[in-house]
Order: C-alpha cells, then structure tokens, then sequence
C-alpha cells in the first residue's frame, strides 16, 4: 500500500488549489492570516462550487466567511488533535452555508473514518469551549499548589474513568494551541473565565508545546516516549499514531 504521503504533493503556489475539488484551509489562528489566504484560494479555485473548509479551532465561521468569495460554500471542519487518534470531526455552518455544503463535507469526514459532531456557530464551537477551560484549571490548580501534575491527572483520571488527565491532554493538544483558543474565548466572549493562566502563557514562551517539542508538562524523547519525573510512569506513543499506551 502506498505510503500517504508518497501521494502528497507541496506547492508553494496558490496558483495550484486550481486543480482541487475540496480544499481545508489550515493556517494560524489569526485573522489577519486567515484573510490573506483564504482570499487568495478563493481567488483561485477552478469553480465557485469548490468547497472551502476551514480547520479553525475556535474562530467563528460567519466572520471567517466575509474573506472568501463565495461563502455559501465555506464551513468549519475542526479536527480534534491528535488528529490521527481522534476519529471525530465537528462541522460548523455558518450563517450563509448552504446545505450542499454541509452534505458533502459530512460525506468527506465519514470517508476520512471520521464520526461527525454539529456546532453551532460560536466562538470554541463545542469540544475546545468546553475542553480548553478545563485545561486551563487544571493549569491554574498547578500554577497555585493545589497538586501536583502527577495528581492533578490522576485525580482526573481516576475520580472520573478518564483515559488521559488533563494535562496530558493538553500536551496531546499542543500548549500553542491551548493558549491560542483560551486568547480566541476571552476575546470573543470578554469573560474573565476564559482567561489563560501565566504558568501556560510561561510554558508556551518557552517553547514547552508537549509531544511535538519533546517537552510540555512532561518530558517526552525523540522515540516518542512520554515519561514523568516519576520513573514507574511511561507512555508509549504508537508510532502508528493510532493510541498512546500506558506502561
């Protein structure tokens, strides 16, 4: 079976989402980013039925669509990270999606293995409005002294039949990506409950992201290894990318 990426081709070029059907907008999580590139893919496509999907963590969709040209064909499509352990997707409309749209990205994600969620079109949508501020806690509950990362998972984990703690989680996540929604949340919202806490702000300025730095709340090694600074605690990351496993 050929290798996925042997079947992906880079492109430096806007020129080039001619040639697609779909396209899934992926870039940072700030609007002047957003606009400069979904104007431009806009600008491009070979049609205006070509859909344009965007994988925004939190950023409404009705605001994002006033940068493409034809925003009854642009939508949220938020994959939740890691991605390849994750087998679900949340689908946004926004105010001036079309049905087609929301149908045939629906059969997109059902294609890609992907159990499908709908949101509503505000700020964090579902999933990181609720997980992201429950992360944050978890950081706030570390930051104060209230326990230690060890038990502030475990308590997470054992008192709820959690699979991961929250802060794994969001090591799992990325702490830029934390970060970035809880800043998304407290802006859209202008509720002091979203707001982040130093100690992620610190760890994130430090370059601590989690798995894919190598480090975030605990260490992890180029082999893909997560240990903490307790020596009997050891994750495996499946390089299948499938699962993390407990040992």
């Amino acid at each position: 079976q050929m290798c996925i990426r042997d079947r992906c081709t880079q492109s430096l070029k806007f020129e080039d989402v001619r040639q697609c059907d779909f396209v899934i907008e992926a870039v940072s999580e700030e609007y002047q980013v957003k606009n400069k590139v979904l104007r431009k893919i806009s600008e491009n496509l070979k049609h205006n039925d070509v859909i344009i999907a965007t994988a925004t963590s939190a950023l409404p969709i009705t605001k994002l669509a006033k940068y493409v040209k034809q925003p009854e064909t642009f939508i949220g499509l938020h994959f939740y990270h890691p991605v390849a352990i994750v087998n679900v997707v949340e689908i946004i409309e926004g105010m001036q999606t079309s049905e087609q749209t929301v149908n045939t990205t629906e059969q997109l994600a059902f294609t890609l293995g992907k159990d499908v969620i709908d949101s509503k079109d505000y700020p964090g949508f579902l999933a990181n409005r609720i997980l992201v501020p429950y992360i944050n806690e978890a950081i706030w509950a570390l930051y104060q002294g209230v326990a230690s990362k060890e038990d502030i998972d475990k308590a997470i984990k054992l008192g709820t039949n959690a699979q991961f703690g929250p802060l794994t989680i969001g090591d799992m996540m990325g702490l830029d990506i934390v970060l970035n929604v809880l800043e998304i949340l407290h802006e859209e919202f202008g509720d002091s409950k979203y707001r982040p806490c130093p100690l992620l702000r610190n760890y994130v300025e430090a370059g601590y992201l989690g798995i894919k730095t190598g480090r975030g709340f605990y260490k992890y090694t180029s082999c893909l290894l997560y240990t903490s600074d307790a020596a009997d605690d050891l994750l495996c990351v499946d390089l299948g990318g499938r699962r993390i496993i407990k040992k």
